[in-house]
């Protein structure tokens, strides 16, 4: 990189570092709120992956690494496809926070919105795929809370475009400690915040759904429900304004697509749909009345995304020894009496006792390495199937609370009947004692006994209905009872099993790591050792095919390293 470029655009110094012993980082991704995040390859598996340091100023609360490390691995325990995969979550030595992500190629959906409206199949699959993924997540006790399309991206996989991955899922809680920021501070994203937030209210799940409310308006009409300049003004817009029709804005709305979105924007959490699972069997019912062409078939290749770049090269130990016996054949030409310096034989046997070590340590790393991919393949099956299996019971409680919710409201109807029958039966009785004692003409009497036995068969009717709605609102409610409390044994469950499977990663990862951090310590003499080599048979005629042949094995930097006389930063075992 010349001096010119670094002037302009001077580099991460964090390029190139190691973090948590495994993770080489080679390129900055980003930057939020909350930190930068990078891309970077684990030195063992060559696996690329996203990593995020926390921001350098949260280090010292302690209390916020306690909770973004809970945040992150309760999210982690989702284990759903359109939730981003979370492969690592710890602290440096230094004290920094850091989150390791699956490494995503894609468009954010905020991207695609900036072109306009989309196809309403297009919509409807995009928030279909976010819905499931909210439902397991809050069949599990986790809350995204600052979902907007910032944190959606669209890729491509298995030929399937569109494919949703939600970013974020926690660390947006992290943010929301109030010792980061003035008294009554309103946190979240104003667009796409629910009305309980934006009154300063703990966020739920009726807070996501209300998030979606708003992605799904804005990808039916290409604009958001609520805007102003104004923060306090836009937070007081979703509070209190009603929102716009999108047939307002879009005539040639379905009506069936607006009916979900008014619902899911309704300022009263009580009024929208009762969960993700409700929203999704809706979904799925608009998704049959659409045409069956999905609309991934009809995207062009010049939307498609990029396939991710391969993973930098990686020759491991193996080049050491290759490039010591380089060196070994420059020795012995230009030393052919073998009366070559001190310094000469000591490092051309360093060399190959480094090259030999790192090769043994290689062969450990790499074992310990496959029980940890093991480990992880364990946990990440039981986890999925935890997850389905709470999923399937979620579902069915969701329709037996409806179902309750049903009766309930028929049995309040019948039970208004009751008390208007009962008025009716007194009235009724009365007029007939008052009858008896009086005496009268015969028809009379009989007709006012007739009414009386009506209106006592009446309410007698409308207590046996009242008395069968309450039998199956009370069935049905016990069905989400005991629905629920199977629920609550599996998240239990899974909770347990994901701690115990936390220490034995933890333990596995640290042996990993200080392994590696032996192989780093080789690294760094086997460099020290070849350029002190180097620089001492560059200048010999008889090495210079060899030297020559050692810059082939080089690439770009490297390459460039050797002419000037220096050696690329050697790599260490399995990088």
């Amino acid at each position: 990189m010349n001096t010119s470029r670094n002037v302009t655009k001077p580099q991460d110094p964090m390029l190139g570092r190691v973090v948590a012993g495994r993770y080489r980082l080679e390129a900055r991704a980003g930057e939020g709120g909350m930190g930068v995040v990078y891309r970077a390859r684990h030195v063992l598996i060559d696996r690329v992956v996203a990593l995020k340091l926390i921001r350098p100023d949260l280090r010292g609360e302690t209390h916020l690494r306690a909770w973004m490390l809970r945040e992150a691995r309760a999210a982690n325990r989702v284990d759903h496809a359109h939730i981003i995969d979370i492969h690592d979550i710890g602290e440096t030595e230094e004290g920094e926070l850091y989150l390791v992500m699956e490494y995503l190629v894609g468009t954010s959906l905020s991207s695609e919105l900036a072109k306009g409206p989309m196809p309403l199949a297009r919509a409807v699959d995009i928030l279909e795929q976010m819905c499931a993924a909210l439902a397991r997540a809050h069949d599990l006790g986790v809350v995204h809370r600052d979902l907007k399309s910032d944190n959606i991206l669209l890729s491509t996989r298995g030929g399937r475009k569109d494919f949703v991955k939600i970013l974020d899922f926690g660390l947006a809680h992290l943010a929301m400690d109030p010792r980061l920021a003035p008294k009554g501070a309103v946190f979240g994203t104003p667009e796409y915040m629910s009305p309980e937030q934006a009154r300063g209210e703990e966020a739920g799940p009726p807070s996501d759904l209300y998030a979606l409310g708003v992605l799904f308006f804005e990808m039916l009409t290409g604009q958001l429900p609520f805007r102003s300049n104004d923060r306090d003004t836009l937070l007081e817009m979703q509070r209190s304004a009603p929102p716009p029709k999108p047939s307002a804005i879009k005539p040639d709305t379905l009506p069936q697509a607006e009916v979900v979105v008014l619902k899911l924007l309704e300022k009263e959490r009580r009024k929208r749909y009762q969960d993700a699972h409700h929203l999704h069997e809706e979904l799925k019912s608009l998704q049959r009345a659409l045409p069956s062409t999905p609309f991934e078939l009809q995207s062009t290749p010049e939307n498609a995304a990029p396939p991710p770049p391969p993973p930098p090269q990686s020759p491991g130990v193996i080049e050491w020894a290759n490039r010591a016996a380089l060196f070994s054949r420059m020795v012995s030409r230009v030393y052919p009496t073998g009366n070559m310096p001190p310094e000469i034989q000591t490092g051309l046997v360093q060399a190959w006792d480094l090259a030999s070590r790192a090769t043994r340590l290689e062969g450990e790393v790499a074992s310990h390495t496959r029980k940890l991919e093991s480990l992880e393949r364990r946990g990440r099956a039981l986890r999925a199937e935890i997850g389905r299996k709470v999923e399937e019971l979620a579902h069915e409680e969701s329709r037996a609370l409806r179902e309750v919710a049903t009766e309930q409201q028929e049995a309040a109807r019948l039970r208004e009947l009751v008390q208007v029958a009962e008025r009716a039966g007194a009235t009724a009785k009365a007029q007939a004692d008052q009858a008896t004692q009086q005496g009268g003409n015969p028809a009379t009497l009989r007709a006012i006994y007739e009414r009386s036995g009506a209106a006592a068969a009446l309410l007698e009717a409308r207590r046996e209905a009242l008395s069968e709605r309450e039998q199956k609102a009370g069935v049905k409610d016990a069905q989400a009872k005991d629905l629920r409390r199977q629920i609550d044994e599996l998240r239990a469950q899974l909770a347990r099993y994901a701690e115990a499977l936390e220490e034995d990663l933890a333990a596995g990862r640290e042996k990993v790591a200080s392994r590696t951090r032996e192989g780093l310590n080789f690294e760094k003499a086997f460099s020290d050792t070849s350029t002190l080599l180097l620089n001492h048979l560059k200048t010999k005629p008889e090495a210079r095919d060899l030297i020559q042949e050692l810059m082939t094995t080089m690439h770009g930097p490297q390459a460039n390293n050797a002419k000037s006389g220096g050696v690329p930063e050697s790599r260490g075992p399995a990088v």
